[in-house]
């Protein structure tokens, strides 16, 4: 797949499920859930317990709502990055989510997240 090619639009619908899984995988600490379409380079950085301490120690990551809104996109090489205003049941404002997809053995694959 081309990722590349690909409007924002239509890049917005690929990312739909993915985010939304981190979300709500997140929300509920599934390690298994969030790391499930993860590329193998970022299940190497992806270590279990260090995000179990990460989900104990920070509100924002375990308390997001699950309407968001994609707002952009950001081509780097062979890697499209989805800008994303979330927001969180408990801490007031919005907040800036990115999801990098990319496409590893001809699917598409999580290659980066977080929410800042």
């Amino acid at each position: 797949m081309d990722l590349l090619s690909k409007s924002d639009e239509e890049i917005f619908k690929i990312g739909k499920p993915f985010w939304e899984n981190l979300v709500r995988s997140s929300n509920i600490k599934d390690y298994g859930g969030f790391t499930k379409d993860f590329s193998t380079q970022m299940l190497f950085g992806a270590n279990e317990v260090e995000l179990g301490k990460q989900w104990a120690n920070n509100k924002l990551i375990t308390n997001l709502k699950e309407t968001y809104e994609p707002f952009g996109t950001l081509r780097r090489g062979e890697h499209i990055t989805v800008l994303i205003k979330v927001t969180n049941n408990e801490i007031p404002g919005e907040f800036l989510g990115r999801l990098v997809l990319g496409v590893e053995d001809g699917e598409t694959k999580v290659f980066g997240a977080t929410i800042y």
